[in-house]
């Protein structure tokens, strides 16, 4: 199914007492009457740059100065890692990591394969938005952390006379080899599909308009990469435009870059991250990985963690950082998601490898 979418302090306190804090008077109740031997460490697999930085600072250096559990991060890919923890769970050995913060396509296809941790007991669910639920899953193999926005990010100085209107401006001669797309094209497949002239409706059956538009970009030469990439292609002067995650170009305005971005007339596309544990873990470290995910959908976590990232989470109550209010990328009220596109995680997780796969070809081409 295809639609638009129309709806939708830092803990403080010594190590001693932090670990009751944290599992008592901010997670709500314990999720064992006794609290089971704590690992030496917590392997939490992260993105890196601006991304694990908001992560360590909203949850897990919060969640070790409560518990006295180091929390490491691993930058692997979220593809890079997968198939790795499926052989794990397949073979009977204990996974490679006790936490996955990956995009909710990803996780979900992890979780039809049968390889994720039920979390459907954690006590903090009870005060979360409808958005932190997968859609088309049984109970909680994942749950879901916020949501974001592919924008079209630009440089203000390159469009004096406003932002541009439409994913068009991509295929303009003055920018080429002067655009960046992910490198799997992630988050450009569906505007391309109506800037390409077809219709949400023909997705997944009929996926040429996309393909067509994208080899009219492709023409123009783009930078393909990764989120630390746009960051830095922003810093030094490199692109002008680039269909990415707000976060990336908000970054880089933090770090001093004149920059913006916008939702073009054929909109955006809108997805969810989420965290989920491997199958496999030791049960004591099965109940801290679950203590960590219960935290990081606290207000408190939330709040410095989604600051950080600029992104809506899916608790009630938390402040848009001041640079985002009324800011298309951060949507909270139902007209702003008029022109989002959301796809079914199930449409993606059948297609998304084609799509990838497609995309990867072209630019190949």
């Amino acid at each position: 199914m295809i639609h638009r979418l129309t709806r939708r302090g830092l803990l403080r306190g010594t190590a001693a007492a932090g670990s009751a804090a944290l599992l008592g008077s901010v997670t709500g109740t314990r999720l064992w009457a006794q609290e089971p031997e704590k690992p030496a460490e917590l392997i939490v697999r992260a993105w890196g740059g601006s991304w694990v930085e908001a992560l360590k600072a909203g949850v897990s250096d919060p969640f070790t100065k409560a518990t006295g559990i180091a929390v490491r991060h691993d930058l692997t890919e979220d593809n890079e890692i997968q198939p790795k923890v499926w052989a794990a769970v397949a073979q009977g050995r204990v996974p490679p990591i006790h936490i996955n913060w990956d995009t909710t396509t990803n996780a979900t296809k992890s979780a039809l394969r049968g390889v994720t941790e039920d979390l459907s007991g954690l006590p903090n669910l009870a005060a979360t938005t409808d958005l932190a639920k997968p859609v088309g899953l049984d109970g909680y193999p994942i749950v879901n952390t916020y949501g974001y926005v592919y924008v079209l990010a630009y440089r203000p100085e390159v469009f004096p006379d406003g932002p541009p209107k439409s994913w068009e401006v991509l295929l303009e001669p003055r920018f080429k080899g002067r655009i960046a797309l992910y490198n799997d094209g992630i988050g450009f497949h569906f505007p391309a599909q109506v800037a390409g002239g077809g219709s949400l409706e023909d997705i997944p059956g009929n996926m040429q308009p996309a393909w067509d538009f994208i080899a009219k970009v492709k023409a123009q030469q783009p930078l393909l990469g990764e989120d630390p990439d746009f960051t830095a292609w922003f810093q030094n002067g490199e692109i002008d435009l680039a269909c990415t995650i707000s976060t990336n170009a908000r970054e880089a305005r933090k770090n001093g870059v004149d920059i913006a971005w916008t939702v073009p007339e054929e909109g955006c596309k809108f997805d969810t991250d989420g965290l989920w544990i491997p199958k496999g873990l030791p049960e004591n470290e099965l109940y801290w990985a679950k203590q960590y995910i219960n935290f990081a959908i606290t207000p408190e976590a939330q709040q410095v963690w989604l600051d950080g990232l600029g992104l809506p989470g899916v608790v009630p109550g938390l402040t848009p950082p001041a640079d985002l209010a009324d800011d298309p990328s951060y949507p909270t009220k139902p007209e702003d998601f008029e022109h989002l596109i959301r796809v079914s995680a199930q449409v993606q997780v059948e297609n998304e490898s084609d799509w990838f796969a497609k995309f990867k070809e072209i630019m190949q081409g």
